[in-house]
């Protein structure tokens, strides 16, 4: 059935006239009247009644009204959802982010602005570690990843990254440790000999092997005597003495009283990657747009 059809039919049975209707759609009455014809045919049914003086509806024709309306409504929707979905303003993102973002506020800025200006797309967020972010777009289960990195990782062919944020390092240590109290930012030098809690390899993202490697390069081997599962756990072992912890410099945004953040004067930053697939829905590409304008 033609949807234009049915715009004919309901503009008639608004005005009860060929005249005027035809008039309001911007044509001619013969056409019209060949149109609702062909109408009644395809249907089966007579819907209006004529006469020289005036036009009726049918009882098959009155039952007919609210069910035009009601197709053409939900046309009209169909069309409307499938432009939204096309900007990217309707749908599914899924987004997979490291522990630290939630930290960078340009990120949680870009985030905020997305929701408000894209409220009928539906956000899932999953913290996850670099790794099992890569795994997860590979696999199409995350729509973008936001990790932080210390190195460049092996993202294959069917993804793209690009960094969107460069940061440097912090030491957070309890703050009754001498560290804390340099008239200096502390060096890498500076590490040897204190204990580090770190994050276990599975969230640390080659962080580990990036540190040994810079403190090797200087001359010793740094000592991690624990390895922390998640971020809680590391902060309450730093906290408790355990050790100190080696981070990057937006959590110092935590604010904690039972912890001092001290910037570190290093050779190296860590970097957010923004990941997606080579060819990215629309929600993907709409979000890495407002993303690229918000972040160096």
């Amino acid at each position: 059935m033609d949807l234009r059809h049915l715009r004919y039919f309901l503009s008639v049975a608004e005005e009860m006239h060929f005249g005027r209707a035809a008039q309001r759609l911007g044509m001619s009455q013969p056409p019209l009247s060949q149109q609702i014809r062909a109408l009644e045919q395809e249907l089966g049914v007579v819907l209006f009644e004529r006469t020289s003086r005036r036009v009726r509806l049918t009882e098959a024709g009155t039952r007919f009204v609210p069910e035009a309306r009601a197709t053409l409504d939900q046309a009209d929707r169909a069309a409307q959802i499938a432009r939204l979905a096309h900007r990217g303003e309707l749908g599914l993102l899924q987004l997979g982010f490291s522990t630290s973002v939630p930290f960078v506020r340009p990120v949680m800025d870009a985030l905020s602005r997305y929701r408000s200006r894209f409220p009928e797309v539906e956000l899932k967020l999953d913290e996850l570690p670099r790794d099992a972010q890569i795994e997860r777009l590979e696999r199409g289960m995350l729509d973008i990843g936001i990790a932080r990195t210390f190195d460049t990782p092996d993202i294959g062919p069917n993804l793209i990254a690009r960094c969107i944020r460069r940061d440097g390092i912090v030491l957070a240590m309890r703050h009754d440790h001498p560290l804390a109290a340099l008239d200096r930012n502390p060096v890498l030098a500076d590490l040897e000999g204190e204990p580090l809690v770190m994050f276990g390899a599975i969230n640390g993202a080659g962080f580990n092997e990036h540190v040994i490697a810079q403190c090797e390069r200087i001359g010793f081997r740094p000592d991690i005597a624990l390895e922390a599962s998640s971020f809680a756990t590391l902060l309450g072992l730093t906290a408790a003495g355990f050790g100190l912890s080696i981070l990057s410099a937006p959590m110092e945004r935590l604010g904690l009283d039972t912890l001092a953040f001290r910037r570190m004067d290093v050779p190296f930053t860590s970097q957010l990657l923004l990941i997606h697939r080579q060819n990215p829905s629309p929600t993907t590409r709409a979000f890495a747009d407002m993303i690229g304008a918000v972040c160096d």
